[in-house]
């Protein structure tokens, strides 16, 4: 099984930065990708940034140039900075991993999800 936790989130006034971390845990064979979603009050869940294969990055357009996703490999965490954050990113931010095991099984996990809040 493969735990997943996030933390960082908090409360920051528009234009101020925040940094997300995410760390995976428990059985972990191979980690397939990783990455961000958020979710905001009567929304549906949407990605905010993804590593989708080695150091290949995907970014939703309303975060680019002002989101960074980085991670480390030998920790298994992925982070996420913040930078020039807006009202419109106000969201509990969760983190999913995506797995294989040695006999290819796959597996997504999901964190628990992290509350940003942008507000003056």
């Amino acid at each position: 099984q493969v735990h997943v936790v996030e933390s960082g989130g908090g409360l920051v006034q528009p234009g101020g930065s925040l940094r997300l971390s995410c760390e995976a845990s428990g059985s972990i064979f191979r980690i397939n990708a990783m990455g961000w979603y958020r979710q905001a009050p009567g929304a549906q869940r949407e990605l905010v940034a993804t590593f989708t294969g080695g150091s290949s990055t995907n970014y939703a357009d309303s975060v680019k140039g002002r989101f960074f996703i980085s991670k480390n490999d030998a920790k298994n965490m992925v982070y996420l900075q913040m930078n020039s954050l807006k009202p419109d990113d106000t969201a509990v931010y969760y983190c999913n991993v995506w797995t294989s095991g040695p006999t290819g099984d796959e597996n997504l996990a999901w964190g628990q999800g992290t509350q940003v809040t942008v507000s003056s």
